[in-house]
C-alpha cells in the first residue's frame, strides 16, 4: 500500500469558529478517521457530537479533521454503507472531494460533511458521538497532457471556481 496522507485535527480556534457561541463540542473528543480492518478501503469518519437528522432535512457536520494529501491524490467522501443502505442517509453533494491543496486553505482544510435523511420511513436518523457516519477513500488521479493550470487555492468550499 502507498502511504500518501495523514489525518490531523484542526486547531481549537478553527473548530470553535464552526459553531455558535457556547455550543462548541470538545475537540479532545474528535477521533481521527481510521480503517476498521486491514482489507478496508475506507477510513471511517466519526461523529464529533450527537447528530439527529430528521426526515427530509440536512445537517452540516464540522468534523474537526483536516488531511495532508500527497499531490496526485484526492480523498473522496461517502456515507457509511450501512447508514445509506438502512436509512438512505446521503451526502448532500453525493460524493465529497477533498483536494490535496485544501489542506492549505484559509479554514485550515477543515472537512465539513453535509448529510441528508432521504428515507421514506419518516424516521429520524440518530448518530451518537464517536459513531462512524461517513467514509473516505483515497484515489490517485491524472491530468491532461495540455494542462497549464497555475492557480493556487485560497479558500474553502467552492473557492476554485470563483
Amino acid at each position: 500500500m502507498k502511504r500518501i496522507a495523514q489525518f490531523e485535527k484542526v486547531s481549537a480556534d478553527c473548530f470553535a469558529a464552526a459553531f455558535p457561541e457556547g455550543q462548541v463540542p470538545s475537540l479532545e473528543s474528535v477521533k481521527l478517521p481510521r480503517r476498521a480492518t486491514t482489507g478496508s478501503a475506507g477510513y471511517d469518519f466519526f461523529a464529533p457530537f450527537d447528530i439527529t437528522v430528521l426526515p427530509r432535512t440536512t445537517v452540516t457536520v464540522p468534523t474537526g479533521i483536516r488531511v495532508r494529501i500527497d499531490e496526485g491524490w484526492v480523498l473522496k467522501l461517502y456515507p457509511r454503507s450501512g447508514l445509506g443502505f438502512k436509512y438512505r442517509l446521503q451526502l448532500n453533494n453525493t460524493v465529497g472531494i477533498i483536494d490535496s491543496d485544501y489542506y492549505f486553505s484559509d479554514n485550515e482544510g477543515h472537512i465539513f460533511i453535509k448529510i441528508s435523511n432521504d428515507g421514506y420511513e419518516d424516521r429520524a436518523v440518530r448518530i451518537a458521538a464517536g459513531e462512524g457516519f461517513a467514509q473516505g477513500i483515497f484515489v490517485e488521479y491524472g491530468i491532461t497532457v495540455d494542462d497549464e493550470v497555475d492557480a493556487v487555492r485560497n479558500g474553502g468550499f467552492g473557492s476554485t471556481t470563483r
